[in-house]
């Protein structure tokens, strides 16, 4: 689930024109330099997770030994839950450096365990073709936020009700076991993560755009991204395993 800062984006009212334009030019300076932060730490999360993914699809020794070592899960899971909650909730832990890498470098790291396994339950070919499709639909849908002319940012109260359906609608589907439930699920669920990805990336560009990112919050920016496109991937795997059955 993504959490996500919504900020007002106004530049305030300059008496000079010429100092307005000096403003413009610096907020966009700022926000450019903003957005290569962010693409650069969620390039090395995905490289890191999709690492993880690799080894654990391709080589069935470590699956082995992690089916050897089921406490490794939980300790994965605990510090994915204490990381993220602590990123999300703390305002300090997001903005002060080193601490704000080193939590995320965890998040990371244990998000990535953690997908190793799940990815190491499926076919080569399956993650493979998993990878292929999470690739081409973020790519596609970060042009769309890039070019489209209607604001996303206006839609979290939407895409926070329902998230909440979703996940109600998740908690029945374990009670109703089924192929077919199961492919509605992850298709929803899919079609839900990549309308997430076009609202954080819009959070994050700013500009014309109703409501922005705070450029200080480039670690939680990278996060909510990098959490849109692993459900993405786990949605589209589950969909390909499910149809294939």
């Amino acid at each position: 689930m993504s959490n996500h800062f919504q900020y007002g984006d106004n530049n305030g009212a300059y008496p000079d024109a010429e100092a307005d334009k000096n403003f413009s030019f610096d907020d966009q300076s700022i926000r450019k330099g903003f957005i290569r932060k962010v693409y650069l730490i969620l390039m090395c999360q995905l490289l890191i997770t999709f690492g993880f993914v690799s080894v654990f699809t391709f080589s069935k020794a470590t699956q082995d030994w992690t089916m050897q070592h089921p406490s490794l899960f939980w300790i994965a899971l605990a510090v994915l839950i204490v990381t993220m909650i602590c990123m999300a909730c703390c305002e300090s832990v997001r903005r002060k450096t080193p601490i704000n890498f080193i939590f995320l470098f965890l998040f990371t790291l244990a998000e990535s365990f953690l997908l190793g396994i799940v990815a190491g339950q499926y076919q080569a070919d399956e993650v493979l073709m998993a990878v292929g499709i999470t690739a081409a639909v973020s790519l596609g849908l970060t042009l769309f936020a890039l070019q489209t002319k209607y604001d996303f940012t206006m839609c979290g109260g939407v895409l926070v009700a329902c998230l909440v359906v979703f996940i109600i609608f998740g908690i029945i589907a374990i009670f109703i076991p089924g192929k077919i439930i199961g492919l509605v699920y992850a298709s929803l669920g899919a079609l839900l993560f990549s309308v997430y990805l076009v609202y954080d990336t819009q959070l994050m560009l700013g500009g014309n755009h109703k409501y922005s990112i705070s450029p200080e919050e480039y670690i939680f920016a990278a996060l909510n991204l990098y959490l849109d496109i692993i459900n993405i991937f786990m949605y589209i795997l589950t969909i390909i395993g499910l149809a294939r059955n």
